[in-house]
């Protein structure tokens, strides 16, 4: 797409004053922020041409060039200036959008002051548990380092006594401004580190940061039917924030080891079961030792099928009022070796029973409802 003329741009004639073109420019500014029009790329588009005119005809030098020789006339000269990344963050440049107002109308907006209290980091602990307990539920001790406040200076940073008092080189904005022409931009100002303020008298036991290292065991509870990879928020029990700011929290991310015979399922328990020939066959009563430890007396139907579930109704994992169900999954055992005797009662069955030397297929859909 091929460039506007830049007069065109700010919307001013050839012979527009530089403050003339100074005004359009502001206008523009203002009307096409990106902070303004938050994720509106005509808008971002328009910013940046208008920036780019006015980088141009706001110069008596460029501005020359450009009257007499046009867009060749000032190629190369905006100082190699990649507008796509000038504009990706305008904070870089203006601030926040506020700060758009003081560079334009010579202040009188809202500052942002430094030496706000702030909020310490958030922890991260992992923690492997067993399966039982993750189903059931259970409280874990850990421990930890994180960063507490100073008990000497109460996480002020300063002797007791002494106090802070505003930075003289930034007057408590924790910023310093430097003009580069029409734009004002900003940085953390050297002397206070951002923080607004400095310290008289640091305090001889945490050397101003107003916070220690400190190891510490607090009990988790873990809930019941936690799933693999959750994690449990525990308020304030992160890192203590900068000057007195109050801490973050702790997070415990959970890791389940495998059972050696359950299974889970959302609210579901699975295990397998051996059976014999003769259990599904004839039907039987067998008895299965749930997670918890509890003795289920299970009655299998003559005829069962190898593989079948049975399902045990509010004996899987808990979660809150209700719980899963506990399916048994019956494993037919075919015997290795056989007696004598079982060896003629099966041959015995077999005659009696008949045997089908060619067997058809059996539908796979017959083999999923199994």
């Amino acid at each position: 797409m091929a460039k506007r003329d830049y007069y065109e741009v700010l919307g001013v004639q050839k012979n527009a004053s530089k403050d003339d073109i100074k005004k359009a420019y502001r206008k523009l500014a203002i009307q096409y922020h990106p902070d303004k029009n938050p994720g509106n790329k005509t808008a971002e588009d328009k910013f940046k041409e208008a920036t780019e005119a006015y980088e141009i005809l706001g110069d008596e030098q460029r501005k020359a060039a450009y009257d007499q020789f046009g867009f060749a006339g000032v190629e190369g000269m905006s100082g190699g200036q990649d507008f796509s990344q000038t504009f990706r963050g305008f904070e870089d440049i203006f601030g926040d959008f506020s700060s758009v107002f003081d560079t334009f109308f010579g202040g009188g907006g809202r500052r942002s002051s430094g030496g706000g209290v702030r909020q310490g980091a958030n922890l991260r602990y992992d923690i492997e548990i067993p399966f039982k307990d993750a189903v059931f539920g259970t409280k874990v001790e850990i421990q930890y380092t994180r960063n507490t406040s100073c008990p000497t200076c109460k996480g002020t940073g300063a002797e007791g006594g002494s106090g802070k008092k505003v930075c003289p080189v930034c007057q408590g904005s924790g910023q310093v401004r430097h003009s580069q022409g029409f734009f004002s931009v900003a940085s953390t100002c050297h002397n206070c580190h951002g923080e607004g303020y400095i310290i008289e008298k640091p305090c001889h036991d945490c050397g101003g940061g107003g916070t220690q290292r400190k190891r510490q065991k607090i009990v988790v509870t873990i809930p019941a039917g936690v799933e693999n990879g959750k994690r449990v928020a525990i308020p304030r029990q992160g890192d203590a924030g900068p000057g007195g700011g109050p801490p973050g929290d702790l997070y415990v991310f959970i890791r389940i080891k495998p059972h050696e015979f359950f299974e889970r399922q959302d609210l579901d328990l699975y295990c397998a079961v051996p059976v014999s020939i003769t259990q599904v066959a004839l039907g039987a009563e067998i008895h299965v030792t749930t997670l918890e430890g509890k003795t289920l007396k299970v009655k299998i139907p003559p005829g069962t099928t190898n593989g079948k579930l049975l399902r045990i109704r509010d004996e899987g994992v808990p979660s809150g009022s209700r719980r899963g169900s506990f399916w048994i999954k019956l494993v037919v055992q075919i015997p290795a070796k056989l007696s004598r005797r079982g060896r003629e009662l099966l041959e015995e069955f077999s005659r009696t029973e008949g045997e089908d030397d060619s067997p058809k297929p059996i539908p796979l859909s017959a083999m999923g409802e199994q």
